[in-house]
């Protein structure tokens, strides 16, 4: 069974920057494609980036382009997300998820994932 877990939220300043990380066990991943999502109160689940486990295709979602850097450590079995320039907006718990397949244009849909780790908080203020 594949397991995910989060870890590298907490509260930072609007500016700064922060890296996640997803520690993914129990299946061989080269197959996979690792996605970041982030959930804020109130709202739905949306994404913000996703890597092939080989690492030589990535997307990200517009607001976060140029911010955020997704790498996997492949040695690790972890996937990374580093993000800098930091806003309130970014404010929301932090999802790793997981699925089989291709890296494709519809990385981003939330309900292809099969796989979720319980998610970490990032609190960011202005």
């Amino acid at each position: 069974q594949v397991h995910l877990v989060e870890s590298g939220g907490g509260l930072a300043q609007a500016g700064g920057s922060l890296r996640l990380s997803c520690v993914a066990s129990g299946g061989s991943f080269s197959t996979y494609i690792m996605g970041w999502f982030r959930q804020a109160a109130g709202k739905e689940r949306e994404p913000v980036a996703a890597i092939n486990w080989s690492g030589d295709s990535t997307g990200y979602v517009a607001s976060v382009k140029g911010r955020a850097s997704i790498s996997v450590d492949n040695a690790k079995n972890t996937v990374y997300l580093q993000m800098k320039s930091l806003k309130p907006e970014d404010t929301a718990v932090y999802y790793c998820a997981a699925r089989k397949g291709m890296f494709g244009t519809a990385w981003h849909v939330p309900t292809d994932y099969d796989y979720w780790g319980q998610g970490t908080q990032v609190t960011v203020s202005s």
